[in-house]
């Protein structure tokens, strides 16, 4: 709903700030007052085309903002976050516009700068016009099927087309995917075969580059170590006779001094007796370590031609790794890889069997639920031409007849809103051929052609109706028509905010709010003011509208009849 509306130096308005309510609001006035001002710097506000002719003369630019407060779950805030414009879904939406008198303007959404294009999408999410210029909405062909999908009442059934689409669209990307993976593998077998006998002729292990690394450093340094070891070596050469001599010459003289009568336990023979344990000690200590020496110089000792074996297969890892572009590390993988590509190869014709027959069932499901929308947009189609044909005879259209084209389209521009393409089609005349919409030449006409087919649709025209505004869809038309097109936005009006430029009195009388454009000043001095007017001025100003310059007691009798109708 647009709640306010902020005009800044737009053709003769230099300031006006307006709050606007639900339901039917009228516009009246003087012809050249400057009523359509109003929806021009709305339309400036939400993105329409605009032109330097519309900044006031003398000021340096026109400004124009549009308040609306949508509700958290309308589509609008949608497009903002697919726009990337930031937003809160519990405040208000602002559109506002600068237009320089050199021509060029700057849009705003929410006080973030966004381009003229954006603008006018967000603003068409939120208002049709309808009128002697313009109109928007009706005559975009891409509203016509969600508008007869809402009158049908077919929700459930346009998700479930939509779920059919997506399966069948995710089947032919999983078939294109696999073919176009096995066409690929096929082309390569030959070279995965080939790459992948290297790798079984390797057998890579993890972690083997490092062991063999490690093993060549070893091996290399084996030849100075097995060298050093036998230095050592030599320290033992004679090392066990000498000292078991030395033992033998201490246990005789031991003996020659108890021989002497030495006591046992004298000094003399005890030292000798303990030189000779330590002796006995030295031996055992001895032979230890000779034997630690020959396990060292043992875990040294190589088979000859140990180190080239390693440093041939260190080499020949490495090159493989380099010929397939990895580390020697990720050869295992790299082998399971080529292994399970081959046998994807082997099996894909089986593989791809049941992704087409997947790929058929998904097409016939789709089809099935497509076949059940079309057949339920025609008979809504026929439904709602009767609709509309009942309304259009009141607003003086009853030479026109109207339809709903349903059309198949062909399955190359098959998509999640069915097989259809629909189009509201009219023929002004008897006997001339149907057209779209746009083949109707009066403004007056095809505004008055809206207000039918909105009324046709009320209360089945989707979740969120959007702002309408009617710019003097009475034009040419009086008494029971007039009333009939009051009637009629007075109706629309309880399900959606209507505003309505009128020179009708029963129009303005079904209004439920009523603002009154009057023209002041003179010269280059004309100013265009708008009042909202109190009951008492809203019977003044309809009895204006019936009566003309003088305004008699009739009249406002006639206006307050109109006014309690």
């Amino acid at each position: 709903m647009l709640i306010g509306l902020w005009i800044r130096d737009v053709v003769l308005i230099e300031a006006l700030d307006l709050s606007i309510g639900p339901g039917l609001t009228a516009l009246t006035g003087e012809t050249g007052a400057g009523k359509s001002i109003i929806l021009d710097a709305l339309g400036l506000a939400t993105g329409a085309r605009a032109d330097a002719g519309l900044v006031r003369l003398g000021a340096a630019q026109a400004m124009a903002s549009a308040v609306f407060a949508p509700p958290p779950t309308h589509p609008v805030w949608d497009l903002l976050e697919d726009k990337g414009l930031s937003y809160a879904r519990d405040e208000d939406l602002v559109l506002r516009r600068s237009l320089g008198a050199d021509g060029r303007s700057r849009a705003f959404v929410n006080d973030q700068a966004t381009g003229v294009g954006v603008l006018k999408e967000v603003g068409a999410a939120l208002l049709e016009v309808h009128g002697q210029h313009e109109t928007v909405g009706l005559l975009d062909a891409r509203t016509h099927r969600p508008l007869l999908d809402a009158f049908a009442g077919v929700d459930g059934l346009v998700r479930s087309v939509a779920g059919r689409w997506g399966d069948w669209r995710a089947a032919r990307d999983a078939i294109e995917a696999l073919r176009a993976e096995t066409a690929r593998a096929a082309a390569e077998t030959e070279e995965l075969t080939l790459r992948l006998a290297d790798l079984d002729r390797l057998d890579p292990r993890e972690g083997e580059e490092t062991e063999l690394a490690e093993e060549r450093a070893i091996l290399g340094a084996s030849e100075k170590a097995l060298a050093d070891i036998a230095s050592g070596r030599a320290v033992f050469e004679g090392l066990s006779s000498r000292v078991s001599g030395a033992v033998r010459a201490l246990d005789r003289a031991r003996e020659r001094a108890l021989s002497a009568g030495a006591a046992e336990d004298g000094r003399a023979v005890k030292r000798l007796a303990e030189a000779s344990a330590a002796l006995d000690r030295v031996l055992i200590e001895a032979a230890e370590a000779e034997a630690a020496v020959d396990a060292a110089a043992e875990a040294f000792d190589f088979e000859p031609d140990r180190l080239e074996k390693a440093e041939e297969r260190l080499f020949d890892l490495r090159g493989l790794a380099r010929k397939l572009s990895v580390g020697v590390e990720a050869l295992p993988s790299l082998r399971v890889r080529f292994a399970e590509r081959l046998r994807a190869v082997e099996s894909s014709e089986a593989a791809l069997d049941a992704a087409e027959a997947g790929l058929r069932a998904a097409r016939e499901a789709y089809f099935a639920e497509a076949g059940k929308l079309t057949a339920a947009r025609r008979g809504a189609g026929d439904r709602l031409a009767d609709a509309v044909m009942a309304e259009l005879a009141p607003l003086k259209l009853d030479k026109a007849r109207f339809r709903v084209a349903v059309e198949p389209l062909p399955e190359d521009r098959a998509g999640p809103a069915g097989l259809d393409r629909v189009g509201f089609e009219i023929a002004t005349n008897p006997g001339a051929p149907f057209a779209d919409l746009g083949s109707i030449a009066s403004g007056g006409e095809l505004a008055r052609f809206a207000l039918a087919l909105k009324a046709a649709l009320a209360g089945r025209g989707g979740a969120y109706q959007p702002l309408m505004i009617f710019d003097e869809v009475d034009q040419g038309v009086g008494g029971a028509v007039a009333d009939a097109v009051g009637l009629r936005l007075k109706r629309l009006a309880a399900e959606t905010q209507v505003l309505v430029v009128t020179h009708s009195p029963q129009v303005a009388a079904r209004a439920d709010a009523h603002w009154r454009i009057a023209k002041t000043g003179e010269g280059d001095r004309l100013r265009t003011l708008v009042e909202s007017l109190s009951p008492e001025a809203r019977e003044e100003e309809i009895a204006r509208m019936l009566a003309g310059a003088e305004v008699t007691d009739a009249a406002r009798a006639a206006a307050r009849a109109l006014m309690e109708a």
